[in-house]
């Protein structure tokens, strides 16, 4: 136990990755109010429990995919554009059921929105973290032709955390084929990097995974409705390593 009567976890400083799917349920677009209570509770839960910095990536998939965009004739790097707007509108959601929830928090946006949120500034996300407070990092990278998952693994690495833990909606982890096309598929408990990228298996893209092997940082990508985080820091095995 530490002086502020929290334990201390496998890690004290994590990236947590929300998928756009997960915002909505199983409705499968838009912002689906009781998965976001259920989402920032067991956040508040891991906050109230844990001795953990806690920064959040949010994807905006649920809303607008920038590859949907192009593959409808729009201009790539617009359609890219829209995408982060829509990581904007899942990071505040978030961030009202969070404080609503007691937990304070900031979003930072890499694309320039004053009256919403902060802009990303690497040292002040840090001494927010440092405060106790969820930091969510919206707008991706500020660039198109990016995805989330690679704003997850640049933000991860600045922010000096410990690992990057990936929640996905309705996946335990990572298969060596697609589960809902290939009834052979089995679930790995552990992976390498390398075989990641060599296998083309379907976690994040080849530039997210790259910049977790040359910046050697742990990925853990599991069910995020089971309650995994607080298990996750307890040193528990849950859904599939990569490292």
């Amino acid at each position: 136990m530490t002086d502020s009567g929290l334990r201390a976890g496998r890690w004290s400083r994590i990236l947590l990755k929300l998928s756009g799917e997960a915002f909505a349920g199983d409705s499968g677009f838009g912002i689906e109010g009781d998965v976001i209570n259920d989402i920032a509770g067991e956040i508040v839960e891991v906050k109230s429990t844990f001795d953990v910095d806690l920064g959040v990536v949010v994807g905006g998939g649920n809303i607008w995919r920038g590859i949907s965009g192009e593959v409808s004739g729009m201009d790539r790097a617009q359609a890219d554009y829209m995408g982060m707007l829509a990581t904007v509108l899942n990071a505040l959601a978030l961030q009202e059921t969070l404080e609503r929830l007691g937990q304070p928090t900031r979003v930072q946006s890499a694309i320039h929105m004053s009256q919403v949120a902060e802009p990303y500034i690497r040292r002040k996300a840090i001494r927010h973290l440092e405060k106790g407070r969820v930091v969510i990092f919206a707008g991706g990278t500020g660039n198109p032709f990016f995805t989330t998952d690679t704003t997850a693994a640049l933000r991860a690495i600045e922010i000096d955390a410990d690992a990057l833990v990936m929640g996905k909606y309705g996946t335990d982890g990572v298969y060596t084929a697609d589960p809902r096309t290939d009834s052979a598929a089995e679930l790995l408990s552990e992976v390498s990097f390398l075989e990641v990228l060599q296998k083309e298996l379907k976690v994040m893209d080849s530039t997210a995974i790259s910049l977790c092997m040359d910046n050697e940082l742990p990925i853990c990508v599991f069910d995020l409705m089971g309650r995994n985080i607080s298990s996750l820091l307890d040193g528990e095995h849950v859904g599939t390593f990569i490292s």
